[in-house]
């Protein structure tokens, strides 16, 4: 595979040659940011050989440099050994962000050429800012990929649904009225909306054009009186059509979005997020009128769930959570007497969801990762490179489904056999983390920046830390990863920290992940919920939505305070409340086991 690396990187340099460019960047990335890309947008994998969801290429005459984040750091350098390509580990001590490198790097009058579909307008306007300063141009209309991946599969196209409101809970005219108002109090008349799971979420539509997340490539264009949809023709079904006319969506070709941007009446300016919109767009719109730079709109107001998604999720996830259940009892009753690989572990748990009411795919391709592979936060099991379970040390297993009325998402590590003593230290420091962010009591107006400490902090205190952040927002079936709320206690330029609101969903996971040994991750999603109101202010809690047993056999009370024992006692008696119903006698049976009180050692 490295030779082939190799090879693709000298025809892509001799095609920078022939384009006038000295550097070229390949994020990951379609033309919408989205987080998953289809297999017609993996240009950097294919050029790098590097699978993870996160990086980006930057290519020269003498050299390639592959930026990743801390969850691919072993991984990366697994997959880039013998490319030739460098590996840049973002947020390190000493390691440059691109436009600092590239600045450095370029000299005067040479060109950085992209495709600007793929770049956000921020990263664009920020290399632009940058390397401006030198006299280095820009070149975003070179799409090299094209030219040299001759076996490219075809852009996604896939028909598009539309969601009926007792499942979305509110109408797409109610939507419409309240975005078009924070427009207008933005300062602008239109909103480019690039962001599929918004346009999604805004329209109470959804698609399957990018895997584990049901959008459909799609821009949108809302003037003080129209919505212009752009969607590909092969896409658009007649239940669709007939919506969109009910509506007064005015449907357009997904290719046709530059050329109407070129050719628009403009009243006023257009507000667009720079984080979310591409730069090839956004250089369109600068040559024709002003542009307001802010959040989406629509992202905050997906971000709070209606009380119909809350109660549908409520109810999604004791169903999800049972299947996860049945997925540990069938492991730990079969481990060592039949093989079980990483892999057929992973579909055994996919299809007790395919086989739950209501599903509708996967949310996110399902991490099966035993002993050192764990360590790997986002480590994949092929067929070509996985391991065969033992009834020793634990299988880390990340997993979620999308099912009509919500999405999932858990993670939970499994002891298979012998542990050693200090991965039951590690364990259980995870655990009280993860129960003592589940029980927090906090002022409206704290961030995630303020609550990531109450999961970190056990950790801390034995010197130990995971290299990303703790939660995430999560769709209404939508993408398992959304904004703006997370929580974290470290924000770059390119993260947002936001206010936490009632009706949040965010997901809660400290782990311990320690390179060649093993990986410990524990995961629930939580809601936010209104508490008491009094003269210091209003006060939010969370509620749990998911109800998987902590496996018992890893936890050292000898770690733990009564309080932490009481929150995991507490936790595992609402597990066999919620999910009892869904099992089976025997499974109900060993549930019962695994959820029965810890005691304190004295």
């Amino acid at each position: 595979m490295n030779a082939v690396i190799q090879n693709r990187l000298a025809l892509l340099r001799e095609e920078m040659k022939q384009a006038g460019v000295d550097y070229y960047m390949i994020p990951t990335a379609d033309y919408h940011n989205s987080e998953y890309v289809d297999e017609y947008f993996k240009a950097r994998e294919y050029f790098s050989g590097f699978t993870g969801s996160n990086g980006t290429l930057v290519v020269g005459k003498d050299m390639a440099g592959l930026w990743t984040d801390g969850r691919y750091f072993i991984q990366a350098a697994r997959e880039l050994e013998g490319t030739g390509i460098t590996l840049f580990r973002m947020q390190e001590e000493g390691v440059p962000e691109i436009p600092d490198f590239l600045y450095g790097q370029m000299e005067k009058g040479q060109t950085l050429g992209f495709d600007g579909r793929t770049v956000s307008c921020k990263e664009g306007r920020k290399l632009e800012k940058k390397l401006a300063e030198k006299g280095i141009g820009i070149a975003y209309g070179e799409d090299l990929a094209e030219k040299i991946w001759k076996e490219r599969p075809e852009k996604p196209c896939r028909s598009i649904t539309v969601l009926p409101e007792e499942v979305s809970g509110k109408s797409t005219a109610e939507k419409l009225e309240e975005v078009r108002r924070k427009i207008k109090e933005a300062g602008a008349e239109y909103l480019l909306l690039s962001k599929l799971d918004d346009l999604m979420w805004l329209l109470n539509i959804r698609g399957n054009d990018v895997e584990c997340n049901p959008v459909a490539l799609s821009y949108g264009f809302l003037t003080q009186e129209e919505i212009y949809f752009f969607a590909q023709k092969a896409a658009v079904t007649e239940e669709f059509e007939k919506y969109a006319q009910e509506n007064g969506i005015i449907w357009k070709d997904y290719d046709g979005i530059e050329d109407f941007l070129e050719r628009y009446d403009y009243q006023g300016k257009v507000f667009l997020d720079e984080r979310n919109s591409n730069y090839a767009l956004f250089k369109v719109i600068g040559q024709r009128t002003g542009h307001v730079d802010g959040d989406n709109p629509t992202e905050w107001m997906k971000a709070v769930k209606n009380e119909t998604e809350l109660s549908r999720m409520e109810e999604v996830y004791r169903k999800d959570s049972a299947a996860v259940i049945k997925f540990i009892y069938w492991l730990k009753k079969n481990i060592g007497k039949t093989e079980i690989t990483e892999l057929s572990a992973a579909k055994y748990l996919d299809d007790l969801r395919r086989n739950t009411e209501g599903f509708l795919d996967l949310s996110f391709p399902t991490i099966s990762a035993y002993k050192d592979s764990a360590a790997m936060m986002h480590y994949e099991a092929t067929e070509e490179h996985h391991k065969t379970l033992a009834p020793e040390g634990m299988l880390l297993v990340d997993s979620g489904g999308q099912y009509m009325g919500g999405t999932t998402d858990v993670t939970r590590t499994i002891v298979l056999g012998a542990v050693e003593d200090e991965m039951k230290k590690h364990f259980t420091l995870v655990a009280i983390g993860m129960l003592q962010l589940t029980e927090a009591k906090f002022l409206y107006g704290c961030t995630g920046r303020n609550l990531d400490i109450l999961a970190r902090q056990p950790l801390w205190s034995h010197g130990i830390d995971y290299k990303c952040g703790t939660g995430h927002g999560i769709g209404y079936m939508l993408n398992v990863h959304e904004g703006p709320q997370n929580i974290r206690w470290r924000f770059t330029d390119s993260m947002k920290e936001a206010v936490i609101e009632p009706g949040m969903v965010v997901s809660n996971e400290p782990g311990v992940y320690i390179e060649d040994r093993y990986g410990i991750r524990t995961e629930n999603i939580l809601v936010v919920r209104k508490d008491q109101k009094n003269g210091d202010g209003q006060f939010l809690r969370f509620d749990t939505l998911t109800f998987v047993p902590i496996d018992k056999e890893a936890i050292d009370t000898a770690y733990m305070q009564p309080a932490d024992v009481e929150r995991l006692n507490r936790y595992h008696a609402q597990v066999y409340e919620k999910t009892q119903e869904y099992l089976t006698e025997e499974e109900r049976e060993w549930l019962a086991g695994a959820t029965a009180p810890v005691q304190m050692q004295h």
